[in-house]
């Protein structure tokens, strides 16, 4: 095989990836995170991921995705406005990884009914696979709030010395 032919092998799958590769890395992306939606983890974020991959082929997922890159702007910027929401924020990625915790070690719990379902004596969903999601959870909430914190934090006057 000659050294152009490897060249344009190579050309041709980096051409294939950016369109088709990356267009059903996109949809599996959306998939998986449409399963993950009811369990304990980022599925939300995970199908925002998969829609921003698709947008770079897909005008209406460009168009789903401008009022959910508005709306997360406004809400981080809402969340670091104040030291106390800074401190929730990153509060709440702690009771998420202590839920992964006891998720893991999986304690008994009463037996109880909720709408003729009845749970107990083990937690619903108990194991390490809870516990990684609600890990993987936390530490998205962390580095997403730290992010926040650096990109649109403003300064206030109590805060400089």
């Amino acid at each position: 095989m000659r050294q152009t032919d490897t060249m344009s092998v190579g050309a041709a799958l980096r051409g294939w990836f950016r369109r088709t590769g990356s267009e059903i890395l996109g949809w599996v992306v959306v998939v998986v995170g449409v399963i993950l939606m009811p369990l304990p983890g980022p599925g939300m974020v995970i199908v925002v991921s998969g829609l921003a991959i698709l947008s770079r082929h897909y005008v209406w997922a460009q168009r789903v995705l401008g009022p959910l890159e508005r709306k997360a702007t406004e809400a981080a910027k809402f969340g670091v406005e104040t030291w106390p929401r800074i401190a929730v924020s990153f509060l709440g990625g702690v009771w998420l990884a202590v839920l992964g915790v006891i998720w893991w070690i999986g304690p008994d719990i009463p037996e109880f009914e909720v709408l003729g379902v009845g749970f107990g004596p083990e937690l619903p969903a108990q194991g390490w696979a809870t516990a990684l999601g609600l890990w993987a959870s936390a530490v998205a909430a962390w580095a997403l709030l730290a992010y926040s914190v650096v990109r649109w934090r403003e300064p206030r006057p109590a805060d400089v010395p």
